[in-house]
Formats: structure tokens, C-alpha cells, sequence
């Protein structure tokens, strides 16, 4: 694709003062429409002059349409969203409108632009990068901060202020829908990956993300979008909410999404415990909060926790839920008069909004800073796409060598489609990125024959197309299939999706009859290499024992074609790292590395397979096929001298982990060095092992790279019987690894 150059007059540059239609003179200005006065301060002098409504419409939410007066008549409003726009109509859009909102309402209350951006800009003509679970793969921060960045920049061109990303859930019930916005199964991982998403994007003064969705949203029973997550106060507070504790901490994100599921029973939407004394007193968060889409309505709806909307408007309300993106808040105006509302939760709802337009800057920035002049970031988009891609099984096949592979086919469902997945601005079929077809097309053109069969859909019983994909086969040097899922932006009706939100399946082996396509192709006797073009892991055993090659793409964006052929050809070195677990089986789930001890290990029990029945299945293993952590490369590394920094600590201590890494290949390559830790007598049960430390690094052949890895004491806490939290002392083993199963170096530590 060619890189696409928007531009568009803005005109003069206008203070938001001077915009202000609402009959100050200069001398008459009020205090919240001085720049230099203290944002509480400021804060405090609007509300003194605002009216109900104009207070009620800041705790909502509208959609962008053209008839502003229509749509906000002179009380202004909180937040809007628009995500069908093109980048540049949508520039113009809230141009427009914060224009009127500034110039035609009484007191000039600029509103907070919302939009998805996962996985960039949701607006039509921003850049496409990998979707979340994709950059989780790259298990590079850096990197994926430099990627926020750079859609920061198209959301500032745009006008957008508030990011509604990124998804904090843990992607650990596989037949969920959402699995690919997460960053991976791993509550540390997250963590890190969703800190750096946030400071990227922030990087930009007047752009705030939305951390979501707060809070243990994830793991619904049976795999339901929607259905209520079971646990208790140690899973809680131990797994889903260390995510958002951490990023809380190190970005201070002024916006925070609520969920609409319920945990243990109770909507999360109307708790107070958890939206307010969690949220705000435990992990100290000081913006505000928005519902997700029908949270609120779906107290009344779903959960059947109140009787009408209006109840459900109030209680949501009074548990912390600021801004209401729905209709129900519309309802506080005649709550208030008729006494069942008190004006005291109001204000300290609209405080908290008016406090993030202050601290944004929208009350102070220049409304029109520059012409339009988005360029797409092409480059950054390869970049991720290259490093998030995971090698799971190679023979010796890969990279392919074009001298004695000059026919090649390209077969499958996902070979000629670029599959973005849920929340980007693309369609069905799309073609606004580059297919694997296109890809190995491109990179082998005038070296090799390339012929496409689709072979079979990806989600029907249709046989019919199987034949065509083995006559290709039988007539090439190998055969590329590329399997997987399918699934697209929910707001755009997609057809027959197999992952996204809202598209759960009850079982994860291959939808469809891709399984018996592969099957086909394999009968022909030809090299296979597989791409799994996924939202999520795949029971996929047959392919684990069958295939030369698998290569792993967790929906890569506009460049996944590209990407793909660069590893499959030798141009790239692959450095992704499996950020969940594979699954043997529907019946094995849950398949996440950092399991208790209780739930799977006795050392009585033996797993069994087909031919001999054992006890830990009957006829299975809980094993994994493929564990967290892993993933292959061109070179091979070796890792000695394992060095700490002390042996003996206590809780307030950092301990440095060094480690030296060799490249022992004849390849340059990226090796990611994981750091696990294991509590060998504790008063609770805890993760057999568990990520807390890793780093990518990029070593040449031949050479070698000194590695410290930082594991601050603190972060081997549990909570106890009585729910508190501490570092018991005693040991612990320190694992230093290549994946959670293959560990290179063991230490022993002594807290005391």
C-alpha cells in the first residue's frame, strides 16, 4: 500500500477564551477560563455556575453526529464518540463541534473525544498494528510504546483526548471471544505490556487512555461473553486486579472503564466496594470512571439487580460510575427534583470529569493547532508485526529456500484474507492490509511459481473446495495453509465470525472442516508449513504431531502478509514468545501456565492417552502442547552463569538476577530471557511458578550478552488465610528460563 498523505486547512489559530460565545467580556472572564488559576480552583468556579442539566449532560456520552444543537442544544455534554468517520471527515467532525460547544453553549464546556484504539485508531485510514494480543507476543515494552506513540500522534491530528484501551482482562478462558484484545494470560505480563501501551499514548499531554475493564471482566463462566466470573477475594486481588494496581501506579490514567459482568455474584457496574473503595481507595485512582457499553442498562436487563433504569442510573451512581455511555443517566435530572438523587453524588461525578478537561488542557489548548497531516506509520506497524510472530515447530524446513522451492502453494481460509480482528476500522474480506497470498507473492516474484487454492471456508461443513487445494499441493515443492479464526469490529455487522466480542465458542479445536483440509494436503505427501492466523490458542494436537512447520500470527495488522514472508523466507529472525498457553483439548481447559500447585500435581496420579488410560485424564494429559514462554528462532542460545546479587533478603530489598546469554547459532537473533519464581512451603496455595522479571535482547552470532534481571522482594507477597498481604519468609527458587518449561538455571533464595 501506498502511504496515503492527508491535508486540510484548519484556518486561524483561536484561544478557547476568545471562543467562548456566552457574553463575557475580557474583564469579565470567570475564573475557570484562566489558565494559570488552579485547576480545583477552576473546577469549583464552573460548577458554581452550572444548572442541573448542564451538570447531568456531563455525565454522559453522545455519538458525534452533524446536528450538534440537536444533539447537545445549549447544556454541552461529557464525552462523544465516532468511530465510522475517515480520520480526516472525522478531524472535521470535531472541529466542527467543539467549535459549537465552545462558541454556541452558554459556558463553553469543551467536550472529551472518545475512540477504540487497541490496535491504533479505530478511525477509517489510520494505521492497522498488530491487535493487543499480537503485541503481547513481542514481550517487548520498548517496542510497543514506540507503536502508542506513533497512534498518538494520528489521535492528536484527529482531536481525539481519550483512548478507550487498553483491555487489562487475562485472556485464561480460551473459548472467550475477547481473548485477542488481551496482552496474554499472564497477570505480570500484562502488567508490563499495559504499562508501556498507556505511557506511549500519553506521551501526548491532552491524551488519556482507559485501562479496562475493571475489573475481573475476562474469565466469564463457560466462556460467555458477559456471564459472571467466579472467584473469590484472594483471586481477586492476587490475579485481576494486579494488572490495573500496577498501571494505576506507574501512568495515572485519568479515565478507567467499568465492566458489565458481575464477580462472585455481585455486578461490578453497582458495587460500591468495587468501584469506590477498590478502585479509588486501595489502588488510588483519581480520574474518572466510564461504563462500558449497556453496563448500566444491564443492571436491570441482565443481572436483575435493580427493577427499572432509573434505579439502575442511581445505584451505578452512587458505587462510583461517573460518566453513563448509554441513556440511563439521562434520568438524574428528575431523580434530583424528586429527591431520590442527592446532588451531593452529582458533583462529585461531574468534579471528576471537569477535573480531566482541565487537566487535559481542553479548556486552555488552541482548538485548531495545525493543518491535517496524518501519514500512516507503515514501518511501525512491519516492525511489531515481525516481532510478535511465534515459530512454534520447525523440522528444518524453515526459512524455506527459494532455489529448491520453486513451486509453492498458498492454501486456506485466512491465506488471502488480512485478518485484523475486533476493534479495527476494516470490514469483512477486507483489503486494507496485506494478505500472506500477497506477501509470499511479493517476496518471491520472478524466483518462484505461486499457486492459491482456499480450500475450504473458515467456519462451514463445505467440503468442496478441499479437492482444488490437493491438486495445488501435489503439484508444488510446498504447500503454505494458513488456518485459524476470523473476526472484525462488532459495530460493523460481521458475518459468521469464530472470535471477537460477543463471538464465544464452546468448543476451541479448528472450526469448520480446516482440520480435514489439512488432513488432505498432508495425504499428498508434500512439505506443510502451517500459519495459524488466530484470536487465540487452537487445540491443535494433530498438527503438533503432523506438520513440518507452524508459525503462529495472532491477527498481525496491516502488514501480516509481509510480515509472514519475512520469516518464512529468512528475511526475519523470529523472536515471539507465546503469551498463552495451548490447549490438547476443549476438556483440558484451563490450559494457563501458573497453575496452584493443588490444581493439577499428585504424585500418585499418571496422565493417560488412547492406548493406555491413566488418571490425570483418563485418556489426556493437562500438559499443554505448547507452554507460555515458548517460541523458536533461526539460532539457538545458550545460557550459563547465573549470578544474584545476594542470597538472603527481606522484604524491601531488590535482587539482581545476572545471567549471561549465548548466540550459538550462525544467526543474529533475539532471545527473551524469562525470570520465574516458585514459593516452596507457603500457608496458601500459589502458582507452581510465576513470571516476574524478563528481558529481549538482541544478540549476534558468535556472541554473547551479560542479562540482569530486577525482582523487587515485594513481589513475592501472598495473601494470607486473613487476606493480608505479606512476604512470608522462607525459600524460594528462582528459575531463569527460555518458557515456563524449559528452564536453563536454578538459584536458591532465602527471605527472611
Amino acid at each position: 500500500m501506498t502511504t496515503k498523505l492527508l491535508s486540510f486547512a484548519l484556518g486561524a489559530t483561536v484561544s478557547v477564551a476568545a471562543l467562548a460565545g456566552n457574553g463575557f467580556s475580557d474583564e469579565q472572564q470567570p475564573l475557570y477560563l484562566c489558565a494559570t488559576a488552579p485547576i480545583e480552583r477552576r473546577v469549583d468556579d464552573l460548577m458554581s455556575r452550572m444548572t442541573l442539566r448542564e451538570k447531568v449532560n456531563q455525565l454522559q456520552n453522545r455519538y458525534a453526529g452533524e446536528d450538534f444543537r440537536g444533539l447537545f442544544g445549549d447544556d454541552g455534554i461529557g464525552t462523544v464518540h465516532e468511530m465510522n468517520l475517515s480520520a480526516e471527515d472525522c478531524a472535521i467532525r470535531y472541529k466542527n463541534m467543539q467549535s459549537y460547544l465552545l462558541q454556541q453553549t452558554r459556558l463553553g464546556i469543551p467536550a472529551l473525544t472518545c475512540a477504540e484504539g487497541i490496535q491504533g485508531i479505530i478511525q477509517n485510514g489510520c494505521t492497522l498494528y498488530p491487535h493487543a494480543l499480537a503485541q503481547g507476543a513481542t514481550w517487548n515494552p520498548e517496542l510497543i510504546k514506540r507503536m502508542t506513540m506513533a497512534a498518538g500522534d494520528e489521535a492528536m491530528q484527529i482531536g481525539i483526548h481519550q483512548i478507550l484501551s487498553p483491555v487489562l482482562d487475562l485472556g485464561r478462558e480460551l473459548r472467550w471471544g475477547r481473548v485477542e484484545e488481551t496482552f496474554g494470560e499472564d497477570p505480570f505480563l500484562v502488567a508490563e505490556m499495559a504499562t508501556a501501551f498507556v505511557n506511549g499514548y500519553q506521551h501526548h499531554p491532552s491524551i488519556t487512555c482507559t485501562p479496562k475493564h475493571f475489573v475481573a471482566h475476562g474469565t466469564p463462566q463457560g466462556g460467555l461473553n458477559c456471564a459472571e466470573v467466579k472467584g473469590g477475594p484472594r483471586d481477586l486481588w492476587s490475579l485481576y486486579l494486579y494488572p490495573f494496581k500496577k498501571v494505576i501506579e506507574r501512568t495515572h490514567p485519568q479515565a478507567v472503564m467499568s465492566c458489565y459482568s458481575a464477580y462472585d455474584g455481585v455486578p461490578v457496574t453497582a458495587s460500591h466496594y468495587y468501584m469506590t473503595e477498590v478502585l479509588r481507595d486501595s489502588l488510588g485512582f483519581d480520574g474518572y470512571v466510564y461504563s462500558d457499553w449497556g453496563a448500566v442498562e444491564r443492571l436491570k436487563d441482565v443481572h436483575h439487580a435493580v427493577a427499572t433504569r432509573e434505579e439502575a442510573a442511581r445505584i451505578a451512581l452512587m458505587a462510583g460510575v461517573d460518566l453513563d455511555i448509554d441513556d440511563s443517566y439521562q434520568s438524574l435530572v428528575e431523580q434530583v427534583e424528586q429527591g431520590l438523587v442527592s446532588m451531593v453524588d452529582i458533583d462529585r461525578a461531574v468534579r471528576r470529569i471537569l477535573s480531566v478537561k482541565f487537566r487535559l488542557g481542553l479548556f486552555d489548548t488552541s482548538l485548531e493547532t495545525e493543518p491535517f497531516h496524518m501519514v500512516r506509520n507503515h514501518k511501525m506497524a512491519r516492525e511489531v508485526a515481525n516481532e510478535s510472530a511465534i515459530l512454534l515447530q520447525n523440522n528444518g524446513i524453515l526459512p524455506l529456500d527459494t532455489r529448491q522451492c520453486r513451486r509453492i502453494a498458498v492454501i486456506g481460509p485466512n491465506a488471502d484474507c488480512a485478518v485484523m480482528g475486533d476493534y479495527s476500522w476494516t470490514s469483512e474480506d477486507s483489503r486494507e492490509g496485506v494478505t500472506l497470498l500477497q506477501g509470499i507473492s511479493e517476496a518471491t516474484k520472478g524466483k518462484c511459481q505461486v499457486s492459491y487454492a482456499r480450500g475450504c471456508d473458515w467456519w462451514s461443513q463445505d467440503t468442496t473446495q478441499i479437492a482444488q487445494a490437493v491438486a495445488i499441493a501435489q503439484q508444488s515443492d510446498v504447500a503454505v495453509v494458513a488456518i485459524g479464526t476470523r473476526s472484525t469490529y462488532l459495530g460493523r455487522d460481521p458475518k459468521k465470525s469464530t472470535s471477537g466480542e460477543g463471538f464465544d465458542l464452546s468448543a476451541i479445536e479448528l472450526p469448520g472442516v480446516q482440520q480435514r483440509l489439512l488432513e488432505a494436503v498432508k495425504a499428498t505427501g508434500k512439505p506443510m508449513v502451517v500459519v495459524l492466523i488466530s484470536g487465540k490458542p487452537l487445540a491443535i494436537p494433530w498438527v503438533k504431531e503432523n506438520v513440518d512447520a507452524l508459525l503462529v500470527q495472532w491477527y498481525a495488522g496491516e502488514e501480516q502478509g509481509h510480515a509472514a514472508a519475512d520469516i518464512l523466507l529468512g528475511r526475519v529472525n523470529p523472536s515471539g514468545r507465546l503469551n498463552v498457553s495451548f490447549p490438547r483439548s476443549t476438556g483440558t481447559l484451563p490450559c494457563y501456565y501458573n497453575y496452584n500447585i493443588t490444581e493439577r500435581e499428585n504424585p500418585w496420579d499418571k496422565a493417560g492417552d488412547i492406548n493406555e488410560p491413566g488418571r490425570r485424564y483418563v485418556f489426556d494429559s493437562p500438559e499443554p502442547l505448547w507452554c507460555f514462554g515458548e517460541g523458536m528462532s533461526y539460532t539457538t542460545f545458550e545460557y550459563s552463569d547465573m549470578n544474584l546479587s545476594t542470597d538472603t533478603l527481606n522484604r524491601c530489598d531488590t535482587l539482581d538476577v545476572c545471567v549471561t546469554v549465548r548466540n550459538t547459532g550462525l544467526r543474529d537473533g533475539k532471545e527473551v530471557v524469562q525470570l520465574y519464581v516458585r514459593d516452596l512451603v507457603s500457608s496458601v496455595a500459589t502458582p507452581k511458578q510465576q513470571l516476574r522479571a524478563f528481558q529481549k535482547v538482541d544478540v549476534k552470532a558468535g556472541q554473547t550478552c551479560r542479562v540482569t534481571l530486577r525482582l523487587p522482594i515485594d513481589e513475592l507477597a501472598l495473601y494470607n488465610e486473613k487476606m493480608q498481604r505479606v512476604v512470608e519468609p522462607g525459600d524460594f527458587e528462582l528459575q531463569v528460563g527460555s518458557s515456563a518449561g524449559r528452564i536453563h538455571l536454578r538459584k536458591m533464595i532465602t527471605v527472611r
